[in-house]
Parts: C-alpha cells; sequence; structure tokens
C-alpha cells in the first residue's frame, strides 16, 4: 500500500468543503453520502438540477450546482473554495474519446480554480496498457493529471458488486441467469460501492499519505459461476452461470469483448488483502456478504 497508514479509527481532523462530480450517479452519490456521514460539506455538480436522485442529498443540505464536462466555466466556478474535487467520468452516452476530453476539461478547470486536492476514480489496472477503450480512456485522464500539477490521488475500483443487480443485466437474472464473456472459473476481482466511496472518502480526508498515491481498490474475488451459487442461496431463486462467446460479445459490443478477454488472460490485481490489513474502517465487504444485504424479491416474482 505504500507507507504506514493512518490510524483506522482517526478522523479527519477538520471538516472539508468537497465537490462531488456526478453526483446524481452510483459511485458519486455514494461518495457524497460518505462524506456526509462523517461531517463534511458537500457542493454536488450535476446536469440537471431536476432529478429525482437528488432529491435524498438535497434534504441533508448538499448544495448543488449545474454543470457539465463540456462547459469549462461551470466546473471552474463549482470548484470555487472548496477543500478537495472528487472526479469521475464515464464513456456511457459519448464513449471513450469524449471521456478522456471532458475529464481532461475537468482537470484544467480545477486547475484554474486552485483546488488544492483531487482525488480521481479511474478503473482497476488502466495502467497496464490493457488495450480497452474504457480503460485506456481513463488511463489518459489520469497522465493529464499528473501533469497538471494539482496535488492528486487516484482511486481505481475494480469490477462492482452491483453490477449484478445493475439494469443491463435484471432480464437475465429473472431468467435465471448471469451471463458474461469469461471462464465460469475465472475469478474476477470486485468491489462493493459502499466500500469504494469508504475508502475515497478516507482517500479526501489524508492528503498527506496518499499524495501522488495510484490504488486499485477491490473487496473480494471469485468467479461468476460462484457468484451465481451465492446469489441462488441468499435469493432463493436457482442462478445459472452462462458464458456467452466472444465472437458474440465482439459483435454486440468490441470494447467490452477486449474487455472481457483482458480478464480471462490477465485479470485486476488489487492487494486486497493489503487494503484489509492497512484500512480496516472501511468494513471491506465480502461478495457473500454483500449479496446478503440486497433485496432480491425481484427474483421471485
Amino acid at each position: 500500500m505504500g507507507g504506514s497508514s493512518p490510524s483506522s479509527s482517526q478522523s479527519s481532523p477538520t471538516v472539508l468543503h468537497v465537490l462531488v462530480t456526478g453526483v446524481s450517479g452510483q459511485q458519486g452519490g455514494h461518495v457524497a453520502a460518505q462524506l456526509l456521514s462523517r461531517g463534511h460539506r458537500v457542493r454536488g455538480l450535476t446536469r440537471n438540477l431536476e432529478n429525482p436522485k437528488l432529491a435524498w442529498l438535497r434534504s441533508k443540505g448538499v448544495e448543488l450546482v449545474q454543470g457539465t464536462f463540456d462547459d469549462e466555466v461551470s466546473i471552474e466556478r463549482a470548484a470555487q473554495s472548496v477543500d478537495a474535487m472528487f472526479l469521475m467520468g464515464t464513456p456511457f452516452g459519448g464513449g471513450a474519446e469524449m471521456e478522456a476530453r471532458e475529464g481532461k476539461t475537468a482537470i484544467d478547470a480545477a486547475k484554474r480554480a486552485g483546488v488544492p486536492w483531487l482525488v480521481y476514480s479511474s478503473v482497476g489496472n488502466a495502467d497496464s496498457k490493457t488495450g480497452i477503450p474504457h480503460f485506456e480512456s481513463k488511463f489518459a485522464v489520469e497522465e493529464h493529471l499528473r501533469r497538471s500539477g494539482i496535488p492528486y490521488a487516484i482511486t481505481a475500483p475494480t469490477s462492482f458488486m452491483e453490477n449484478f443487480i445493475a439494469p443491463f443485466q435484471l432480464g437475465t437474472l429473472r431468467l435465471g441467469k448471469i451471463a458474461a464473456g469469461v471462464s465460469p472459473d475465472r475469478p474476477i476481482q470486485s468491489v462493493a460501492l459502499d466500500d469504494l466511496s469508504a475508502f475515497v472518502t478516507h482517500v479526501l480526508e489524508h492528503p498527506a499519505h496518499f499524495e501522488g498515491q495510484r490504488i486499485n481498490v477491490a473487496s473480494d474475488s471469485l468467479s461468476d459461476s460462484e457468484a451465481a451459487r451465492i446469489i441462488s442461496e441468499v435469493s432463493r431463486r436457482k442462478i445459472e452461470y452462462q458464458q456467452v462467446p466472444m465472437e458474440v460479445l465482439r459483435t454486440q459490443n468490441p470494447d467490452y469483448a477486449k474487455m472481457f478477454e483482458w480478464i480471462e488472460k490477465a485479470g485486476y490485481t488489487a492487494d486486497i488483502d493489503g487494503l484489509r490489513r492497512d484500512y480496516p474502517r472501511i468494513g471491506w465487504q465480502r461478495f457473500r456478504e454483500w449479496a446478503g444485504k440486497q433485496d432480491w424479491s425481484f427474483l421471485r416474482l
């Protein structure tokens, strides 16, 4: 993990004012909620102030500001007078090239605004020359951040446990299947959003310890066939794993086909044991623990 870690029980020495991008999404929303639970002030950047997903954050006192990554002025304005910034992007909608361009724009705006500490959410092993378009776009942003001169850290989550209950998976799950492009017994590292957001918050709170670091983040490692068995047990609905042929994936989504090929041959390399040892306060969840907390009633309808 690089050096001794801050005490797992200590709290942040000061209340931080943090700009959270993507606050209406899963990752940004979880980070905002974690920051609030630790007593920090949150300013949330969102494209749409009327998004109903923002009602809870607004009720908790989050300052919501409108802005987009293709509008440098809006980001610079949102980043004024904060102690730290959490930056994330997504290739969904605009593609990998747009994600890289927007991430660089956001970093440039943050620098002009004088942001003193920036934590960027990338993806696990994006620095390993994977050739996966939506990994390479995030690595391009990482490189731009390193050159920017802004004090930074990079948190790099692996696959999300929440992918198993994401909208794109629900139809297949209701048919009693989990479908992906890797071998049934190939272990894949994954992270729970609660764990990731707690770790991101810890990094935001401790710039002196994490400055310049890049940390791959995972909570557990297991195969999709193991995940199917666990979901079967906790949901009381038989779920089986089905491997999707690579030629089918290449036709449907070449980017994701490359990702599954890479996972099959190389895969994520987060130091799960080290994270658990050095940062026990996070409460890292095994997949079975995470699955046991989910509402699987939709599978029994």
